[in-house]
């Protein structure tokens, strides 16, 4: 069983599209959903540490409990948790994905958006 694992905002209607794209882009069977509104936001910002640490510590178990090896921090169109317009969202994206890459050296980190078709693309 292969996974990866996926920093996504807890929209349903983002939720299988993101593992859809993932499960053909890294050919894995399972993509570990850590979910909360607005995650790219609360990873660039870092202002609520116990928010931060938790999405840390759940890629941990995805990691090293199942071998994940693949990490993608997800923005999406319409979101209700970060309502910025995607150039912002990106800057977000990028940030939060610098953050995560600190912490995980080892996994291969991508940033992708999801906009308004539900069509999700790497950014």
């Amino acid at each position: 069983m292969k996974f990866c694992t996926a920093i996504n905002c807890m929209d349903g209607r983002v939720q299988l599209p993101v593992i859809r794209y993932l499960q053909q882009r890294f050919n894995v069977s399972f993509v570990d959903m850590i979910t909360d509104p607005g995650p790219n936001l609360i990873l660039a910002q870092q202002a609520d540490k116990e928010a931060v640490q938790s999405i840390l510590n759940r890629i941990d178990i995805s990691v090293n409990n199942h071998n994940s090896n693949c990490i993608a921090v997800v923005g999406h169109y319409d979101c209700a948790g970060n309502p910025a317009e995607f150039d912002d969202q990106k800057l977000h994206l990028e940030k939060a994905a610098a953050f995560i890459k600190s912490h995980f050296p080892e996994v291969e980190l991508i940033t992708l958006w999801v906009d308004e078709s539900w069509q999700v693309k790497e950014v």
